[in-house]
């Protein structure tokens, strides 16, 4: 059996060579994602802890919401994750006496120290993908993907509805 990246592979330069870029990149997107459950794997840490753990490495002891919007899911996802980072080990939660409604996510020494582990393997997904492509190629896919984001985030603020202020509310 062919591995998935392979079939993506072949999808791409033979069935459907023009198809969208939207999902070209989802499709890339998949193969980066592949390249590193396999690497996390070798350490037990789920995918799913991956973006969190990356947060919180930046900005340790935000709330479980804060956490939700910055890794951009939905706060049971979240919610759920957090449960099982603390039964391995990795974060603690805590309620502020004077606010019981927000919980916040610290790192313990253990969730600490698995970024000098784990972000070795994101980087080295990150040059097996960039393999054989000259550095200014590199650099230009990074520009143009950042400006497509930025062109989508144009976009989506202008499509967004309005939302009535306070005034406006009846």
């Amino acid at each position: 059996m062919k591995p998935p990246t392979t079939n993506t592979l072949h999808h791409w330069r033979e069935a459907v060579p023009n198809d969208r870029t939207a999902h070209l990149i989802r499709d890339t997107e998949r193969a980066f994602r592949r390249a590193l459950q396999i690497r996390l794997a070798s350490f037990g840490v789920p995918f799913g802890h991956w973006s969190f753990l990356r947060i919180l490495w930046d900005a340790d002891g935000l709330t479980q919401k804060e956490l939700s919007e910055r890794a951009g899911v939905m706060e049971p996802t979240t919610f759920a994750a957090m449960k099982a980072m603390e039964v391995l080990g990795y974060i603690t939660r805590q309620q502020l006496p004077t606010n019981k409604k927000n919980v916040y996510v610290y790192l313990t020494p253990v969730g600490r120290a698995l970024k000098k582990k784990l972000v070795p393997l994101a980087e080295a997904a990150n040059e097996v993908s960039t393999q054989n492509i000259a550095p200014s190629e590199v650099a230009t896919v990074r520009r143009v993907l950042l400006a497509m984001i930025e062109n989508l985030a144009h976009d989506e603020l202008s499509a967004a509805p309005e939302r009535p202020t306070t005034r406006q509310k009846k």
